[in-house]
C-alpha cells in the first residue's frame, strides 16, 4: 500500500453502489476513514448485516446502508431520490460496479452469457450515472471504476472486456457532455489487492484516490491505477488541485 494519507470529506455524502463487492469494500473503508457519509445500496437486509460484520469497527455511525435494487433505471431513480430525501442530497458516487465472467470465445457466448456478462451490468452503470450525475452540484464528482480489461483484451473473458471498454467511454461521453459544470472520472485498476485476492493496487488505495478526487477542483479525467507509484502520483496531482 501507498504512503496513507486520506483526504478530510466531512460533510460530503457519497453514494456507493458496488460498495459491498471486493473493491467496494476498500472503497467504502477509505472513505468512512475520510468522514464522509457514506451511503451504500445492498439488495438484502441479510447482506447488509454482512456487509457491516466485515467492515468491524470501521462501519461507524457515517456508515447508512440501503435496502435497494438500483439495477434498473427506475430503481436507481428511485434510489437517488430517496437518498436526497433522508440525506439532502448527494455530493459525490463512486461506481465500483462489476464482477468477473469467463467462459467461451466470443462466438460460443449464449444470449444469458450476454445479458449477465454484458448487458446487466452495463444497463445498472447508465442507470445510476443517469439518476445520480444531474443531482450532483459540482462540488464533487462522479467517479466510474474499471478494469484494465477495458483496454486491453481478455480471451476468453470478452465480454468483460466489451462491457469495460463501453464504460469507459460512457464516462468520457459524459465528461463532453457536462464541460466544467460536472466532473466525472473514471479510475482503471490493474488487478486489485482485496480480502479475496492479491494483485498490484490495493483496494483501499482506490478508495483514497476516489476520496481526494471528491475534495479536489480536478477537471473530468481517466486515472489509471496499477500500483504505489500510481497511487502516489495522483495524490500529489490531485491534491494541488484542492481549491484550485
Amino acid at each position: 500500500m501507498s504512503q496513507l494519507s486520506f483526504s478530510d470529506l466531512s460533510t460530503h455524502r457519497v453514494l456507493v453502489p458496488g460498495g459491498t463487492g471486493a473493491v467496494g469494500e476498500g472503497v467504502v473503508r477509505a472513505l468512512l476513514t475520510s468522514g464522509a457519509e457514506v451511503i451504500v445500496p445492498t439488495r438484502s437486509q441479510e447482506r447488509a448485516e454482512e456487509f457491516r460484520r466485515v467492515l468491524g469497527n470501521a462501519a461507524d455511525e457515517h456508515l447508512h446502508l440501503v435496502k435497494h435494487d438500483y439495477t434498473t433505471f427506475a430503481g436507481a431513480q428511485e434510489l437517488v431520490e430517496q437518498v436526497i430525501h433522508y440525506r439532502g442530497g448527494i455530493d459525490s458516487v463512486v461506481a465500483p460496479i462489476g464482477g468477473w465472467w469467463q467462459g467461451s470465445t466470443l462466438t460460443g457466448i449464449t444470449e444469458d452469457d450476454w445479458a449477465n456478462a454484458f448487458t446487466d451490468l452495463a444497463t445498472t452503470h447508465m442507470a445510476m450515472l443517469r439518476a445520480a450525475l444531474p443531482a450532483l452540484d459540482g462540488r464533487g464528482a462522479y467517479i466510474v471504476v474499471v478494469g484494465d480489461s477495458a483496454a486491453w483484451p481478455v480471451p476468453g473473458s470478452g465480454l468483460v472486456s466489451m462491457e469495460q471498454a463501453a464504460l469507459l467511454m460512457m464516462q468520457r461521453v459524459a465528461a463532453a457532455e457536462n464541460g466544467a459544470s460536472r466532473r466525472i472520472f473514471s479510475l482503471v485498476l490493474g488487478p486489485a489487492t482485496t480480502r479475496h485476492a492479491t494483485g498490484t493496487i490495493d483496494a483501499l488505495d482506490v478508495g483514497r484516490v476516489a476520496a481526494a478526487i471528491s475534495a479536489s477542483s480536478a477537471p473530468s479525467q481517466s486515472i489509471g491505477l496499477h500500483g504505489g507509484d500510481d497511487v502516489d502520483a495522483a495524490l500529489h496531482a490531485l491534491s494541488e488541485a484542492v481549491g484550485a
